[in-house]
């Protein structure tokens, strides 16, 4: 594997290969997908390596002190071999980053193989593809959170734990000295607390960031603007307290401290700066002076580090991992925002150059990201699971439905009579001859009857068992809530029945494998899920009209899906999966039709904030080079259109316009020509009726299901891998099996 590395005699940075670490017990293994460079303390290391042996010597007093022990007690050349042997080698940089968990240790019960977990830890958390992590230094990502905002744990844990050491109250007045990465997370911080917060940094680009993330004001602590601001907040007694996260030689933070600071009030050092307190100023006021140390209690004790000895929640209440939990928490609820705070992600084989940018000052940054390729492409933007998309297997010898006459009605139950069942469903089989509804089956016997009397079934009941028994019954159609789909639908299989089951087939890999376990034991592999965009008719005549294609294409699909109303079941998604989970297989399935072909990976990204669910932007790559992008939006106007598609290839540039309008636009050798369909239809017609036409024809033939069992089995897997890219932040690649 690779990692970054310095040389502390020489400066030398480089990314070595070096050997993948063991998976000890009380650890797990984690493949990184980002990893955060700490522009302070980082840069300070990489600049220190820089320095000549007397440059070094100056900068680090507290080293020079252990040498000088060291020759009292070694002698000079036994220490001179231990000091020059130390610097030169090759040593690790950074301690906070977010991955997936490739290996889990002995002893090990809170993460599995697949979680998403954020990282912290000097020795653990290192810019590196692979980290062993003690069960002390990492926590699991709250979902929804995306991985480059988790790799931030470590650094918001170190901020989390100066605010703690402030014990700031609700309405008091804080003053951050330094708005750097640390400065400006203690800020946010203590503005969520109900703390009104003044900054005050050089940099007047950090400044404004500060206040467009909540701060009252900031200002150069070298004008009269921050003493001002704290006058005006404080009707002149200063603030409670002084967070310190500035770093360099200079004394000035401590002496503002002391300036800006109310009677006994509480001066916090988080950074590394100079401190020559100056005795009056302090001894007066009585300030109470505090020290942060890193990431909170734990941190440099190898018990609770690296043996795994948690202390007792009722006397220590914040531990190093307590800590980074709850700031993972604050992000994932939108309490505190590291995205403004990213000034630049850099790939990972790029990392010497990134370092170098930064300490020429060619780049300029309050936070850089590493990001890591993952194993399936290079450009991926971190490590993610590759999803299995199970082989449909078939019982040797198996024969599909035989025909059945022509004039024999095709009898159907229907499973669930829902809003979507009875106005989306029904009302076109009620109106289809040669159909015959013989039985409703609902779990509450009211919903039975009505269906029965509104759309005329012969029967209605609540067992589902004696339906699924019933030899007469040719197909069932599964339109319940979508955590049953796919048991109802391994039922209705082993039964011998054709099945008809609204999207989704299946919540997780599991229910689809157990889906295709029972087409394999039973032979019946009559299946079709409800993806009736391809059948919808506009659509069909704008594809014919497109043509074969001779080169990749470019797809895209806006669904602009629309807040959800309160208390939709769709928001359970505890049980019922993600919203997307349960309709995203439509646009991917008409994505699919119209490339003609079935996806091989998915990447998903998911912005954050948004209460009711994040927009999406999922992409999908084809075999032939063609990709699909479906933006999944949930914060658009109502009045937009919900679907809108533009297909483009070999000069061609097909429009759809949520099934009301569709245009072709055409460049060749006879000009220039456009397409537009002739007529605005009555109603949008997304293709539910001549998809039940076709299934119903199949039934009573015998002949093939309107879409292949394979393509169902993708689409859904390619579904259910948007949440495992969404989580890993990488590619998903469909890894088929055979």
């Amino acid at each position: 594997m690779k990692q970054v590395v310095q040389n502390y005699k020489s400066g030398e940075l480089a990314v070595l290969d070096v050997p993948v670490p063991g998976c000890k017990p009380g650890g797990v293994l984690v493949r990184t997908a980002y990893s955060l460079i700490s522009t302070g303390t980082e840069l300070m290391k990489v600049s220190e390596a820089g320095m000549s042996m007397l440059g070094k010597a100056r900068s680090r007093p507290d080293q020079v002190a252990k040498v000088m022990q060291s020759v009292a007690t070694n002698g000079v050349p036994a220490t001179y071999r231990k000091v020059m042997g130390k610097l030169d080698s090759y040593t690790p940089l950074g301690y906070s980053l977010c991955g997936v968990v490739e290996q889990v240790g002995a002893g090990i019960d809170d993460v599995k193989v697949g979680d998403l977990v954020a990282c912290a830890g000097n020795e653990h958390a290192l810019h590196a593809e692979l980290n062993w992590v003690p069960k002390n230094l990492y926590a699991p990502v709250p979902d929804g959170l995306a991985p480059r905002h988790a790799a931030f744990g470590t650094v918001g844990s170190i901020a989390m734990q100066g605010v703690r050491q402030g014990e700031s109250r609700l309405g008091e007045v804080a003053l951050v000295i330094g708005l750097g990465l640390i400065g400006q997370l203690v800020a946010q911080l203590l503005t969520a607390s109900g703390v009104r917060v003044v900054g005050a940094d050089p940099d007047p680009a950090r400044c404004e960031l500060a206040e467009r993330l909540g701060a009252a004001a900031c200002g150069d602590p070298a004008s009269a603007a921050v003493e001002a601001a704290v006058a005006e907040l404080t009707g002149g007694h200063g603030v409670d307290q002084v967070y310190l996260a500035a770093g360099g030689s200079s004394n000035q933070p401590v002496e503002l401290a002391a300036r800006l600071c109310r009677d006994r009030g509480r001066v916090v050092d988080i950074g590394k700066c100079r401190l020559d307190l100056p005795w009056n100023a302090y001894y007066e006021k009585e300030l109470d002076v505090r020290f942060s140390r890193s990431y909170g209690p734990g941190r440099y004790d190898p018990g609770y580090e690296l043996e795994g000895r948690d202390y007792p929640i009722g006397y220590v209440r914040w531990t190093e991992r307590r800590n980074l939990a709850c700031f993972l928490d604050l992000l994932a609820r939108g309490r505190a925002d590291v995205e403004p705070l990213v000034s630049h992600i850099a790939d990972f084989d790029d990392a010497v150059a990134t370092y170098q940018s930064l300490k020429d000052g060619a780049l300029k940054a309050v936070a850089v990201l590493f990001r890591y390729a993952g194993p399936a492409e290079d450009t991926a933007e971190a490590v993610a699971p590759a999803v299995t998309v199970p082989a449909v297997k078939r019982r040797s010898g198996s024969v599909s439905t035989p025909a059945r006459s022509a004039t024999a009605p095709v009898r159907l139950a229907f499973v669930g009579a829902g809003n979507y069942a009875t106005s989306m469903l029904l009302p076109h089989l009620t109106q289809r001859a040669g159909v015959e509804l013989s039985t409703v089956v609902t779990t509450t016997a009211l919903s039975a009857a009505n269906a029965q009397r509104k759309f005329g079934f012969a029967e209605a009941t609540t067992d589902l068992d004696a339906v699924l028994g019933d030899k007469s019954i040719d197909a069932v159609f599964v339109v319940t809530r979508h955590s049953s789909h796919a048991e109802l639908t391994r039922k209705a299989l082993l039964a011998g029945k054709a099945v008809f089951v609204e999207k989704p087939l299946a919540l997780t890999e599991d229910d689809l494998a157990d889906v295709l376990t029972a087409v394999e034991e039973s032979g019946n592999d009559r299946l079709q899920v409800g993806f009736n965009r391809r059948f919808a008719p506009l659509l069909q005549e704008a594809k014919k009209r497109f043509g074969a294609r001779t080169g990749p294409a470019s797809l895209r699909y806006l669904v602009n899906a629309g807040r959800l109303q309160h208390g939709s079941w769709y928001l359970q998604q505890g049980t019922e999966g993600s919203r997307f989970a349960g309709e995203g297989g439509h646009f991917i399935d008409t994505a699919s039709w119209l490339l003609d072909a079935d996806p091989v990976s998915v990447y998903a990204v998911a912005t954050t904030g948004n209460e009711v669910g994040s927009d999406m932007q999922i992409v999908l790559r084809y075999p032939d080079g063609s990709t699909a992008t479906i933006s999944y939006v949930t914060t658009g106007a109502a009045g937009f259109p919900k679907e809108t598609l533009d297909l483009v290839a070999d000069g061609k540039v097909l429009r759809l316009d949520d099934f009301v309008r569709a245009s072709l636009f055409v460049d060749g050798g006879a000009g220039r020509r456009r397409w537009v369909s002739s007529r605005l239809p009555k109603a949008r017609d997304k293709g539910q009726s001549a998809e039940l036409a076709a299934f119903i024809k199949a039934v009573r033939t015998g002949g093939p299901m309107p879409v292949p069992l394979e393509s169902l089995v993708t689409t859904t897997s390619a579904t259910l891998a948007v949440q495992a890219g969404l989580a890993g932040g990488a590619p998903v690649t469909l890894a088929r099996t055979r």
